[in-house]
């Protein structure tokens, strides 16, 4: 089993169309999508985010999640501080490459993903560029968004009308990244074919 861990705007490009969609194996390394608490934390602190993802504490979505929720040990809780406090210093002392080319820097809780991520092995579903720079710097496997989807369509999790549908929700949402705007031609090509 091959744990896949999704970060805040990841969940919520995906969640509210692939059902069931956490704790489902698919694929030949029998991928299994997880999120941790602190995804739930940041959509429930963020006025902002709760205004946009009304969905977000609907009944079942929040039952998967309750379910399928990644359980910290006591053991373990330590040592996830020490490395997220590692992945700030690094972003810290390196400030400038975290700011530049569209690149926001990671926050507490990315970098809490990503520790997650080199404590209990798994990739780290994410769109945030900052994000996969500090993945790329400590090793920690990494995957965008239409990644994730892309490893879905393939093991027949999904078909193609929901990837044009998750598409077009995105674009009318104008919350289409630019990394997916790329993988729509080329990634996703027999289905929305060549570049216009």
């Amino acid at each position: 089993m091959t744990l896949v861990r999704l970060d805040t705007n990841a969940y919520l490009r995906l969640a509210k169309r692939i059902k069931p969609m956490l704790g489902v194996k698919f694929g030949q390394k029998e991928y299994v999508l997880t999120i941790l608490k602190d995804v739930e934390d940041e959509v429930h602190k963020s006025p902002r985010l709760r205004f946009l993802y009304p969905w977000f504490d609907d009944e079942i979505l929040d039952a998967e999640r309750l379910a399928k929720r990644v359980r910290i040990s006591r053991t373990e809780k330590p040592i996830l501080e020490a490395a997220t406090s590692v992945l700030r210093a690094h972003i810290l002392s390196n400030a400038g490459t975290y700011t530049s080319q569209g690149r926001s820097p990671p926050s507490p809780t990315d970098c809490y993903i990503l520790a997650f991520g080199q404590i209990r092995p798994a990739i780290v579903v994410t769109d945030d560029l900052g994000m996969h720079l500090l993945a790329k710097d400590f090793e920690i496997p990494i995957w965008h968004g239409h990644e994730a989807l892309k490893k879905m369509l393939s093991a027949k999790l999904i078909e193609n009308p929901l990837v044009r549908e998750i598409y077009g929700a995105l674009e009318n949402n104008e919350d289409l990244p630019r990394t997916w705007k790329e993988a729509k031609h080329t990634v996703f090509k027999k289905i929305f074919g060549s570049p216009p």
